[in-house]
């Protein structure tokens, strides 16, 4: 059992996550250790997938590499992450499981009965993209028998659902996105064509990768959409002083030395996306608040956790003008006292980041 501070953790999870002073200089290779990135096409300031690569690369980052990783598919995009390619054989498995019957009251069952039930539609979505993919959603027949109903946004979607659940089956794949539009074709052209490591193993491995990316995490959490914060068994024992829970911890990260930077980061960082985590060891409280009425926003539509060293100090409001030309700052919000070192390495992260935007700062 390894009995770690709450400095010791966050220094572990920040060097993990690649924000430490140390910077990766390849994009293939960054996505690789981080395992997923996610895809958010909210661009107030820039795409998520853009700020994480930068908030770890800086200056020798740029996005069109990122573009040319997805088009050559070293990275693929799976359930809405993008990921390494090789790493799709992890998935494998479980996307088979999606076509085989379960439980009755199962939502997987549900969704393969929803997609039986509308097997011509899945079968002509299927042949145009053989015959004419990549091809985006919208020119795709909708010919469901039964149409998808949700009380949500998702209602009448028939396409997109199909799509959705054809991809949960291994069967389409996205291969890029034109403008936002995910543009879809036949899983076997997108990924690679590897052999499928055995369920249990994979969700092993994919634990483990996770812990890696992390460098401290819990075992256990609760289930949601998109990818896990637990851990499972991965790494070793820990406890973390003045911290519930069973926690779990990447050996390779104990005793290494910190040398922290200042960073900002997406509100979709893995860093800050547990939000549990984030209030127990980091001491701070982050909300996306892009669906809240302006009047009700503390910090701001897209605001940016600012990281300094092992602390998360604030939050940075500012919005991308590309009429006007400029990255328009309009506050700083202080969750502590910044010290001078904090501020000189704010401003060069916002210089940073408006030079990768092409744009002046305009503070307000």
């Amino acid at each position: 059992m390894h009995r770690l501070t709450r400095s010791d953790a966050r220094r572990i999870a920040v060097s993990a996550q690649l924000l430490a002073a140390e910077r990766p200089h390849d994009v293939v290779s960054t996505v690789r250790h981080l395992g997923i990135v996610q895809v958010d096409l909210t661009a107030a300031v820039a795409p998520s997938a853009d700020l994480v690569m930068w908030s770890r690369m800086g200056r020798d980052y740029r996005p069109d590499d990122l573009d040319s990783a997805v088009e050559s598919q070293r990275l693929v995009e799976v359930g809405g992450f993008l990921r390494p390619a090789e790493d799709v054989r992890l998935f494998r498995a479980e996307m088979a499981q999606w076509r085989e019957p379960g439980p009755e009251e199962d939502w997987r069952e549900q969704n393969r009965r929803w997609v039986e039930a509308n097997r011509a539609c899945r079968e002509d979505i299927l042949q145009r993209l053989r015959s004419e993919g990549p091809l985006p959603a919208a020119d795709l027949p909708d010919t469901c028998a039964v149409p998808w109903r949700s009380s949500g946004w998702s209602s009448g979607r028939n396409v997109t659902r199909m799509l959705d659940a054809l991809e949960r089956r291994g069967e389409v794949a996205v291969t890029s996105r034109d403008g936002g539009a995910r543009q879809w074709d036949l899983a076997d052209r997108v990924y690679p064509d590897t052999p499928v490591v055995p369920a249990s193993e994979a969700i092993a491995e994919r634990d483990r990768r996770r812990l890696t990316a992390l460098g401290i995490a819990r075992a256990r959490m609760p289930e949601q959409p998109g990818e896990p914060l637990g851990v499972g068994d991965a790494g070793e024992a820990a406890e973390i002083e003045g911290v519930k829970g069973r926690w779990r911890v990447d050996p390779a990260r104990l005793g290494q030395r910190f040398r922290g930077r200042t960073a900002l980061l997406s509100p979709l960082d893995r860093l800050v996306m547990d939000r549990r985590r984030l209030a127990e060891v980091f001491d701070f409280d982050h909300q996306l608040e892009m669906y809240k009425p302006a009047a009700k926003r503390k910090w701001g539509y897209w605001a940016l956790p600012i990281l300094h060293g092992d602390r998360l100090v604030g939050k940075l409001d500012a919005a991308t003008d590309r009429a006007a030309g400029v990255l328009r700052v309009n506050a700083v919000h202080e969750d502590v006292e910044l010290s001078s070192a904090a501020r000189a390495g704010i401003d060069r992260e916002i210089g940073s980041l408006a030079d990768l935007l092409g744009l002046d700062v305009l503070r307000a």
